[in-house]
């Protein structure tokens, strides 16, 4: 992390604040946070400048689905320096806020992610908004890479477990299958502030009502491990589109859902739930690594995919810049919508929307500047530059 002054303006690009574009407007920083935009010509007296050359000021990232990065998962070591390298990996493609991810592991190593997680809050790594746990309790049907020996259904001390997590990781993210939780958990879950995510699922469309109608706000990698859109039976898929309550995480990698597939959805998505870009990133992201491990599996990596040795999809060779330009070029989104759908829209679904995912008066100083191609040239987190 660079150290710079605690009060400056960010001046001399394009601005978006999350709904709209400003031109020739600077963007307020004082102790971490955005005091306001202003006229770069009505700059108040003495403030430091901070200048950049052209391009687009957007704000950070957010991304609800990072299982590892910088060589390294949160399934190999929970701790802290793992998360901060996890962060640090990610800061350079532009996401300022994570939630940590740990995929389907045991009971033992679950409570150490849960600690890990609490303790990088409490230190204030920069870039961790909290921790998504995918798994254990979810369907063995549509387990991916999930390791089936450690699938199972929650039990009413893993429930308790949650809630309490919930106070060392506020912002905590839980994605579970219909076949392992019964709708009084999810309630319970909900009721609690935990974002409970429906995923790895091979459920009815009945089913994923259900869970939505119990507390579920979210699904997880849409299209993916879960029970598809039939001609007589929806399935979640068709639930997480036709459910207003339900946003959805994608990755838009043209890998994992097919690009006119994610026109659909995008066309049939009813509101206010939105679907919201994720990475579901792995070690690999920001090295050159071909390989690696997941509770004893090789997974590889090549041609932009990463699998299992049976070619089972195993999170994703993505950052979210790249994802943000898949959607913009490939797709055709505008450039604002793409850059909602990573940075606005998750952080609504974590209820931090006043503070992330806007750049305005109050919100937190992490900003993104792109140049006129969206690639990455600088990251703040919280007023301070971690990149470029």
């Amino acid at each position: 992390m660079t150290d710079g002054p605690e009060r400056y303006a960010a001046t001399g690009a394009r601005l978006f604040d999350g709904q709209r574009w400003h031109e020739g407007t600077a963007l307020l920083v004082e102790r971490g946070a955005v005091t306001g935009l202003a006229s770069e010509r009505d700059l108040p007296r003495g403030m430091p400048s901070v200048a950049l050359d052209g391009g687009l000021l957007v704000p950070g990232f957010v991304d609800l689905q990072v299982n590892g990065g910088g060589g390294i998962m949160l399934n190999d070591r929970q701790d802290v320096e793992t998360i901060r390298t996890i962060c640090a990996a990610h800061a350079p493609f532009g996401t300022t806020a994570l939630l940590a991810t740990l995929i389907t592991d045991t009971p033992e190593t679950t409570a150490r992610a849960v600690e890990a997680g609490a303790a990088a809050l409490t230190e204030g790594v920069p870039g961790l908004l909290g921790l998504h746990l995918e798994g254990p309790h979810l369907s063995l049907a549509r387990k991916g890479a999930h390791d089936p020996r450690l699938i199972r259904p929650m039990t009413q001390a893993d429930l308790a477990f949650l809630i309490g997590a919930k106070c060392g990781v506020p912002a905590l993210y839980s994605t579970v299958a219909r076949e392992s939780v019964e709708p009084d958990q999810v309630k319970a879950l909900a009721e609690a502030g935990i974002v409970v995510s429906i995923g790895h699922t091979d459920t009815t469309c009945d089913g994923a009502t259900e869970m939505a109608e119990a507390g579920a706000r979210a699904v997880t990698h849409l299209f993916n491990a879960m029970s598809q859109i039939g001609s007589r039976e929806p399935g979640v898929a068709g639930a997480a589109l036709d459910i207003g309550g339900l946003s959805a995480g994608l990755i838009a990698d043209g890998v994992h859902v097919d690009p006119r597939t994610i026109a659909l959805a995008l066309r049939a998505k009813k509101g206010p739930g939105r679907i919201f870009l994720v990475t579901d990133a792995m070690a690999t992201l920001g090295t050159e690594m071909t390989s690696f491990t997941l509770n004893g599996r090789t997974i590889h990596r090549r041609d932009g995919s990463l699998r299992l040795a049976d070619g089972t999809l195993a999170g994703a060779d993505l950052d979210m810049i790249s994802a943000v330009r898949f959607m913009h070029r490939q797709i055709g989104l505008p450039l604002e919508e793409a850059l909602r759908m990573a940075s606005l829209y998750p952080a609504e679904v974590m209820g931090v929307s006043g503070r992330m995912g806007r750049l305005g008066s109050g919100t937190d100083a992490s900003f993104v500047h792109l140049d006129d191609d969206l690639a990455v040239r600088g990251v703040w987190i919280k007023g301070e530059q971690v990149f470029g």
